[in-house]
C-alpha cells in the first residue's frame, strides 16, 4: 500500500502573489525566505531571469524582489520563484492601456471625413461601378472583391481536430515520432485554433496488457495541473472500448484565448508504466470574411446592452482599417478617397516616439501589425546594445547531475583575444582533467568533468573589460522509490513477497522489521531479491511471529507496509448426514475438518449437547463424533456442529422411526403423540434463520383425521394470523408458497423452507374426525446473526495508537452477543485488515502497531452462537500522532528583582505534527499549585516572566504542545530565588577603538561601547574633563551597551573621551581619543631663490593649518606664461625647497605649491609672487677638473669564518665574505695545507661571499682551516677549527664567547 505524502516544508515565509498591471507600468514581485541565506532564482516560462535594463533582481537579508520594467503584452505569463527544494508560480496579467480621448476624437474625424467623401462619390455621376469603388459594404452583402481576396476561416464555434490541422511554420515543430514504443496507441498532436473557436486533443491506451486501469493527467507548461482548471473553457473527457479494450481521452479547448497558446504535456500512467508525450497550441487573431463595416467600431460596448450607454471601443480599427482598403479594389481606383500618408520613415518615428503615441502612429500610417512591428522595433533597439567582445554569451543558467560533464561555450568577437574563466571571482587553474579548456576559432569551451556539489558555483568568462556570467545547478539525485510497499494479509505457512520498485538500478536499499535490519541469517529466512528498479523481500512459509511492520529504506526516503499472518480457513471434508433410527439403534453424526486442532461443541435444536450415559461425544485427529446409543422418541430432532472460532456450523437431522402394531376400533378420536400436549409453554423449537423449519407431528385416529395448523400473532394468543389444513394428503389452505404441509401414515409434517424472523412465533395444531379432535401447540424460536453494531468513535489517538469505543447492535439476533471483531485501514486504501480473530467481548478496544501521521478508519463486526454481522459504518478518519517529547535545555537566561528570563530549546523529537507552542508554568517552592506565566502559547524558545515576587524561591517548567496535546514538562534542576545578582561593571573597549580614531570632518562617528554590570550601572560620558554638549554630541545607553553618536564631526570634536560606569560604589572606567582631520591650508611666501641655466631654485614656508594631521608632502606645480598650463614636477616633495630642471630656453615660467596631509591637497596653492625667465644668450661650458681618484684597496674580510662541530657523513660548509679593489685571490688551506685542488673540496665564491664545501667528512677532516686573500695592495688571512664528531654524540667543548670575540678582532 502507497505510504501517504509528508507534508513538505516551504522555504518561504512569504510569497509573491499574481498582478494585474497596464502596458508601460512597473510590476514588482516581492517575497521572503525563511532563511536569510537562502538561494533564490527567478523564472520565466521555466527559464532563468538575470538581473539588467528589462529584469531588477534584488536580495536584503530574508527579503527578495523582482522588478520588470516598462511592462509589454509578452510578458504577460507564468513566473516562479525557486529556493531550496520550494517553488512557488505566479502570473502577470498585461492590460491593453486606454487610448487617450485626443486619439479617439482624431479618429472621430478622420472616420466623419472618409464617411463625407463615400457619400459624395456615390452620388457623382461619374463615379465607377459600387463593386469598385471603396464604398463600406454592409456586413451581411460582403463584396465579391472581399470574398475572393479573403482566405475562408472557419465559422467561430466549430470544433477543429488538432491531429488535422497543421503546425505552425514560426512554432516549434510539433512531435511528428510514430514509433509507439509506450502506452499510447494515438498520441495528442500539436494544433492551431484561431480566438473564439475550440479545438479538441485526443490521445488513446490500449488497456488490453494492463493490469490496472489507466491514469492520464494533461499539464500546461512544466507544472500546471488543468484538472483543477476544468469548466467553461476547459473539458476533459474519457471514454472506454471494451471490445477493443481501449481508452480514449480528449481535452476540448472551448472558446480559445490568446493566453491559451503555448507547451502541453499528457502523461499516462498504469501501476509500474508510464508514458508521457508534448505537444503545442498556437491561437491566432480572429480573421473576419464579411465585409468591414466602419460604424460598428465605434458603437459603445455596454453591460445591457444599450447603444447610449458604455464606451467607445475602436480598438479594433487599428487592425483592420488598412487591410480591407487595401483589400478592395476601390484602393486602387480611387486614391482620393484614401488619404495621403505622411512622409518619413515609420520605423524612424517609432524609434523616437513615446510608447503611449505608437497607437495614434499606428492609425496614422495604416499599420495593421502593431504588435509584430513593436516586437521588431524591441530587437533593433537590442542589437543596438550589442556586445563588442561576445558574439554569443552564456545562458543564465545550466542545470547538470551529478557525475557527468557539463561544457559551457561562447563565442567572442575576435579570434585572438585571451579569456578568462573565473570561478565565483576566482580564476580557475588549469590543474589535472577537472577543467579543460579549448580554443576552436572564435569559439571558447570550458569543460567540467566529473561535476560535484562543489561545482556549484556562478562561472564568469572575462574578455577584456568585458565579461557574462551564469550559474552552475549540480543536482544530485536522490534515490527515491516509485513503487511504495503494499500491506499484506496472508495465511499461516503460505510465501509472502513484499515488492518496492526504486527510481535507479542497483541502487542500495535496507530491510528492516519493527526497526531492526534484516540480514541474511543461517536458517535462510529472509531472502533478498534484485531485478533492476525492483527489490522483493522473501519469507518462506510465514508464521505467527513474522506479523509486523516491515521497511525498506533508501536514501531519498523510505516505505513501510504491515505484514499479517492468520490460521488458514477451516475446510469441511465430510459433513453430518440426516438420520432415521429406530427405537433401541445407536444413531452416530460424524464429520471431518481440514484442522485437526479445532474443537467444536454439539447442539440439539439450538440447546448445546452434554455428554452423559448414553450421549458420547468424541474428537480424534479432524473427525468428531456424537453417538447416541438406545435411542428414544425425544432423541429426535436438528443436530448442530460448530466449531470453536468460525462463523459457520454443520446441521443435520434425527428422525426417530417407530414401529407400533394399534389394534383400534373404528371408531378413535384424534390423538396427537407429543410432550407438549395440552398447550404447555415448554415446547419450544429454535431454528436458525435461513435452514428449514420442520414439525413432525405424531398423529392417530379413525377414521383419518383432519389436520389444521395455525399461527397466532405471539405465543399464547388465541388469534389465527395464518391458516393451514389438510384432508385426505391434500394442503386446503396455503397461503403462503414456502409453507409445505403433508401428511403420512401416523405422521402430520408441517416445513417452512428459508425460516426467518417473521416465523417466529406459537404454532398450534388441531386434528379432527367424527369421533372427536385434539390439539397442541408448539412454540418456534428464529435465532439469526446480531444486527450491525454502530458506527465506532475514535476517544483518544497515541504515536502508533488508538482507543475506539462502539454500541452494541439494537438486536443480538435471538442469542446474545459473545464478542466483535474489528477492522482498519488507511483511508487511501480499499483493504480493511482484521485486527482480531478471536471475539473481543468489551466495547472499548485499543489498536496499535499504527503508523504516525497517516490517516485511518475503524470498523467492527458483531459476532453471536449463529455468526457474524455485517460490519458497521466506518469511523470518522483519525491520525495516530503522539505529543512531542519534552523540550531540553531549560536554564535560566536573566534574573532581576521582578523577573526572570527563560530560555530552552525545542524538543528532539516532534513527532508527524506540527507543533503548536510552549506553555510555561511556575508555582511556589512546595507548592503544586502551577500558574501559567502568560495566557495561550508562545512559538519562541524564551520568555521573560514578569511581576514575580521578589526574595520568593520559585520553580519554573515548560510543556510543547501539539495536536495531541501536551508533552512531558522540563523542569528545572532545584528552584531559585527571585533576586537580582550584583555584577561588577566592566567596560569592553573594541580593538579599533584602543587607538587613536581618526575620522575626516563631517563624517559620522557611532561608537558602539559593550559593558556587562547589573543592576543597570550609571553611565556617565566626558570629553576632557568636560559634560559634552548635547547639541553636538547624542549618547544612547541600553542595558548592555552604550552609544556615542556626532551626525556630523568638526575639527573641536577632537580630544579624550572619558566614559565611567558606576553601581553604588564600584566603578569602571575607560578612554577613547578621536582625532578629526581637514584638509591643510595653503603653503606660505613662494620665493624665486635663484635662477641658473635651465634650473630655478625654489623655498616656501610650511601652511600655518596643518589640517590636525601631520604635512606628508606638498605639490609642485610649473606653467609657461604663454600657455598658462599646469605641469606637475614634484608630487609628494616632503622638503621645503626644491631646484626645477629642465626648463625650456627662452620661456617664462610661474610656480604654485599644493599642500598635502592624510586628508588630500589644501583647497588653494600658493602662487609665486614673481616669474622666472631662462635667458636664450649662449655660453661656452667648461667642464670643471677633478682629480684622479685611486680606488684600490687591500683585501679585507669581513665576516670571519666560524669555528664548527659536525657529524660525520654529512655535508659542511665553512663560509666568509671579503673586499678588495682588485678582486683578491682566494687560497684555501687545511692545516697550513694549500687544498684548492683536492677533489673532496669544493670552492666558491660570488658576490665576495666565499664558501667552502666539505663533501661528506670523516673524523681525518677535522683540522684548523685557513682562507687567504691576495692582491696588489695587500693580504688578509682569517682561520677556523672544524671538528668531526661520530653521529650521535655532542660536541667536546663548546666555543666559548671570548673565542668568538678573539677571531672577530682578528679578521679586523
Amino acid at each position: 500500500m502507497p505510504e501517504p505524502v509528508k507534508k513538505t516544508v516551504s522555504a518561504f515565509a512569504k510569497k509573491p502573489k499574481t498582478q494585474v498591471a497596464e502596458e508601460g507600468a512597473t510590476v514588482v514581485f516581492e517575497t521572503e525566505t525563511e532563511k536569510p541565506d537562502a538561494k533564490v532564482r527567478w523564472q520565466c516560462n521555466t527559464k532563468d531571469l538575470v538581473s539588467g535594463d528589462k529584469y531588477v533582481i534584488k536580495a536584503d537579508g530574508n527579503n527578495h524582489s523582482l522588478t520588470i520594467q516598462a511592462v509589454t503584452k509578452e510578458d504577460g505569463t507564468a513566473y516562479a520563484v525557486i529556493a531550496g527544494g520550494s517553488k512557488v508560480k505566479f502570473d502577470l496579467k498585461v492590460k491593453e492601456k486606454e487610448v487617450k480621448e485626443e486619439v479617439k476624437l482624431e479618429v472621430k474625424e478622420e472616420v466623419k471625413e472618409e464617411k463625407e467623401e463615400a457619400q459624395g462619390g456615390a452620388g457623382d455621376p461619374a463615379a465607377p461601378h459600387p463593386a469598385a469603388t471603396d464604398t463600406v459594404a454592409p456586413a451581411d452583402a460582403p463584396t465579391p472583391a472581399a470574398a475572393d481576396t479573403t482566405p475562408a476561416a472557419p465559422q467561430p464555434g466549430a470544433n477543429i481536430q488538432a491531429h488535422d490541422t497543421p503546425g505552425s511554420d514560426e512554432c516549434q515543430a510539433p512531435d511528428t515520432k510514430t514509433d509507439l514504443t509506450g502506452l499510447f496507441t494515438e498520441k495528442p498532436q500539436s494544433g492551431e485554433v484561431a480566438v473564439g473557436e475550440n479545438i479538441n486533443f485526443v490521445a488513446k491506451v490500449n488497456a488490453a496488457s494492463l493490469l490496472k486501469k489507466p491514469t492520464i493527467k494533461w499539464f500546461k507548461g512544466k507544472w500546471m495541473d488543468l484538472a483543477s482548471k476544468s469548466g467553461k473553457n476547459l473539458q476533459l473527457k474519457e471514454l472506454y472500448d471494451r471490445n477493443s479494450k481501449v481508452y480514449t481521452f480528449e481535452m476540448q479547448i472551448i472558446a480559445a484565448k490568446p493566453s491559451f497558446a503555448g507547451a502541453y504535456r499528457c502523461e499516462v500512467s498504469s501501476r509500474d508504466k508510464f508514458d508521457s508525450c508534448n505537444f503545442d497550441l498556437t491561437v491566432h487573431e480572429a480573421r473576419a470574411v464579411e465585409g468591414f463595416d466602419i460604424r460598428a467600431a465605434f458603437r459603445r460596448t455596454s453591460v445591457d446592452g444599450s447603444e447610449e450607454a458604455g464606451e467607445l471601443d475602436f480598438s479594433a480599427l487599428l487592425k483592420k482599417r488598412d487591410s480591407f482598403f487595401k483589400g478592395s479594389p476601390g484602393h486602387r481606383a480611387s486614391k482620393s478617397q484614401v488619404k495621403s500618408e505622411p512622409d518619413g520613415d515609420v520605423w524612424e518615428i517609432l524609434q523616437k516616439a513615446p510608447a503611449s503615441e505608437y497607437e495614434k502612429i499606428a492609425f496614422q500610417y495604416g499599420i495593421t501589425d502593431l504588435r509584430g512591428m513593436l516586437k521588431r522595433l524591441k530587437k533593433m533597439k537590442k542589437e543596438e546594445k550589442k556586445s563588442e567582445a561576445f558574439l554569443k554569451k552564456l545562458d543564465p543558467a545550466y542545470q547538470v547531475e551529478k557525475g557527468h560533464k557539463m561544457k559551457l561555450c561562447i563565442e567572442v568577437a575576435n579570434e585572438d583575444v585571451d579569456v578568462k574563466w573565473l570561478k565565483n571571482g576566482q580564476e580557475i587553474q588549469s590543474t589535472g582533467s577537472k577543467y579543460i579548456f579549448e580554443s576552436v576559432g572564435n569559439k571558447r569551451y570550458l569543460t567540467i568533468n566529473h561535476c560535484s556539489l562543489s561545482d556549484d558555483a556562478t562561472y564568469t568568462c572575462v574578455v577584456g573589460d568585458e565579461k557574462c556570467t551564469t550559474e552552475l545547478f549540480v543536482k544530485e539525485p536522490p534515490v527515491t522509490i516509485t513503487s511504495n510497499l503494499e500491506d499484506q494479509m496472508v495465511m499461516k505457512g503460505e510465501r509472502v513477497e513484499l515488492e518496492c520498485e526504486v527510481s535507479e538500478e542497483g541502487a542500495a536499499v535496507k530491510w528492516e522489521k519493527d526497526g531492526v535490519e534484516l540480514t541474511r541469517d543461517e536458517s535462510f529466512k529472509y531472502r533478498f531479491k534484485k531485478d533492476g528498479c525492483k527489490h522483493v523481500l522473501i519469507i518462506n512459509e510465514a508464521t505467527k511471529e513474522d506479523c509486523g511492520h516491515y521497511t525498506v529504506k533508501t536514501n531519498g526516503g523510505e516505505s513501510m507496509a504491515e505484514l499479517m499472518v492468520s490460521e488458514k480457513e477451516l475446510e469441511v471434508y465430510q459433513n453430518i448426514a440426516d438420520l432415521t433410527v429406530k427405537a433401541k439403534d445407536e444413531a452416530v453424526f460424524k464429520c471431518e475438518v481440514s484442522d485437526e486442532n479445532v474443537n467444536g461443541i454439539w447442539y440439539k435444536n439450538g440447546v448445546e449437547v452434554k455428554a452423559d450415559a448414553r450421549t458420547h461425544i468424541t474428537h480424534i485427529g479432524r473427525i468428531h463424533k456424537l453417538t447416541i446409543d438406545d435411542v428414544k422418541p425425544e432423541d429426535e430432532g436438528d443436530y448442530t456442529f460448530v466449531p470453536e472460532g468460525y462463523a459457520f456450523n454443520l446441521s443435520a437431522k434425527l428422525n426417530f422411526l417407530e414401529v407400533k402394531i394399534d389394534y383400534v376400533p373404528r371408531q378413535d378420536p384424534p390423538k396427537i403423540h407429543l410432550d407438549c400436549t395440552g398447550q404447555t409453554a415448554d415446547s419450544t423449537i429454535v431454528v436458525v434463520a435461513g435452514n428449514k423449519l420442520r414439525l413432525d407431528v405424531p398423529i392417530t385416529g379413525d377414521p383419518a383425521p383432519t389436520v389444521v395448523w395455525t399461527k397466532g400473532e405471539k405465543a399464547g394468543s388465541e388469534v389465527a394470523a395464518e391458516t393451514w389444513s389438510i384432508k385426505d394428503g391434500d394442503v386446503m389452505t396455503e397461503e403462503d408458497g414456502r409453507v409445505h404441509v403433508e401428511s403420512t401414515k401416523g405422521h402430520c409434517i408441517f416445513t417452512i423452507e428459508g425460516a426467518d424472523k417473521q416465523d417466529e412465533g406459537l404454532y398450534s395444531v388441531i386434528v379432527r374426525n367424527p369421533a372427536g379432535e385434539d390439539k397442541a401447540d408448539i412454540n418456534v424460536k428464529v435465532v439469526d446473526a446480531p444486527d450491525p453494531p454502530s458506527a465506532p468513535r475514535i476517544l483518544s489517538v497515541g504515536e502508533d495508537s488508538c482507543v475506539v469505543q462502539w454500541d452494541p447492535p439494537k438486536s443480538d439476533g435471538g442469542n446474545p452477543i459473545i464478542g466483535y471483531v474489528l477492522e482498519r485501514k488507511k483511508k487511501k486504501s480499499y483493504r480493511w485488515m482484521r485486527l482480531n480473530f478471536d471475539p473481543y467481548t468489551d466495547t472499548t478496544y485499543e489498536s496499535k502497531r499504527m503508523i504516525e501521521g497517516v490517516e485511518y478508519e475503524m470498523r467492527v463486526y458483531a459476532v453471536n452462537a449463529i455468526g457474524m454481522s455485517r460490519h458497521s459504518a466506518a469511523s470518522q478518519p483519525f491520525i495516530p500522532v503522539a505529543p512531542t517529547s519534552e523540550p531540553v535545555g531549560l536554564c535560566v537566561d536573566d534574573i532581576s528583582d521582578t523577573t526572570i528570563s527563560l530560555k530552552w530549546r525545542s524538543p528532539e523529537h516532534l513527532g508527524s505534527s506540527e507543533l503548536d507552542g510552549y506553555g510555561v508554568e511556575y508555582c511556589k517552592e512546595g507548592s503544586d499549585e502551577w500558574v501559567p506565566a502568560f495566557e495561550g502559547l508562545t512559538e519562541r524558545t524564551s520568555v521573560i516572566i514578569r511581576d514575580l515576587p521578589t526574595g520568593e524561591k520559585m520553580q519554573f517548567r515548560v510543556r510543547a504542545y501539539n495536536m495531541a496535546g501536551p508533552s512531558a514538562p522540563t523542569s528545572l534542576a532545584q528552584a531559585v530565588t527571585i533576586h537580582e545578582i550584583m555584577q561588577k561593571p566592566k567596560i569592553w573597549i573594541p580593538r579599533n577603538l584602543r587607538q587613536t580614531l581618526i575620522k575626516k570632518v563631517e563624517e559620522t562617528i557611532n561608537l558602539v561601547i559593550p559593558f556587562q554590570g547589573k543592576p543597570r550601572p550609571v553611565i556617565t560620558w566626558t570629553k576632557d574633563g568636560e559634560p559634552l554638549n548635547p547639541k553636538q554630541v547624542s549618547v544612547r545607553n541600553s542595558d548592555t551597551d552604550t552609544i556615542l553618536f556626532i551626525r556630523k564631526s568638526e575639527r573641536k570634536d577632537s580630544g579624550k573621551y572619558e566614559i565611567k560606569l558606576q553601581i553604588e560604589n564600584v566603578e569602571d572606567t575607560a578612554s577613547i581619543s578621536i582625532q578629526i582631520v581637514d584638509l591643510p591650508g595653503s603653503p606660505e611666501k613662494l620665493k624665486i631663490m635663484d635662477v641658473w641655466g635651465f634650473n630655478v631654485a625654489l623655498e616656501w614656508k610650511p601652511p600655518k593649518d596643518n589640517g590636525n594631521c601631520e604635512i606628508t608632502g606638498y605639490m609642485v606645480q610649473k606653467a609657461d606664461k604663454k600657455t598658462m598650463e599646469w605641469y606637475t614636477v614634484y608630487e609628494l616633495y616632503r622638503r621645503t625647497n626644491c631646484v626645477v630642471a629642465d626648463l625650456i630656453m627662452g620661456n617664462e615660467y610661474i610656480f604654485r605649491i599644493y599642500a598635502v596631509n592624510m586628508v588630500g591637497l589644501s583647497l588653494e596653492p600658493c602662487f609665486s609672487a614673481d616669474s622666472a625667465y631662462i635667458q636664450k644668450t649662449g655660453f661656452e661650458y667648461k667642464p670643471p677638473t677633478y682629480k684622479e681618484h685611486d680606488f684600490s684597496e687591500a683585501p679585507k674580510f669581513t665576516h670571519p669564518l666560524v669555528s664548527r662541530s659536525v657529524i660525520a657523513g654529512y655535508n659542511a660548509t665553512l663560509s666568509c665574505s671579503v673586499r678588495g679593489i682588485p678582486k683578491p685571490k682566494v687560497t684555501w688551506y687545511k692545516n697550513k695545507m694549500d687544498i684548492s685542488n683536492e677533489a673532496k673540496y669544493r670552492m666558491f665564491s660570488k658576490q665576495g661571499v666565499l664558501t667552502l664545501e666539505i663533501r661528506k667528512p670523516c673524523s681525518f677532516d677535522g683540522g684548523v682551516y685557513m682562507c687567504k686573500a691576495v692582491n696588489a695592495s695587500g693580504e688578509d688571512v682569517v682561520e677556523c677549527k672544524l671538528e668531526i664528531r661520530p653521529p650521535g654524540t655532542f660536541p667536546q667543548a663548546q666555543i666559548t664567547k671570548e673565542e668568538r670575540e678573539k677571531q672577530m678582532n682578528k679578521a679586523d
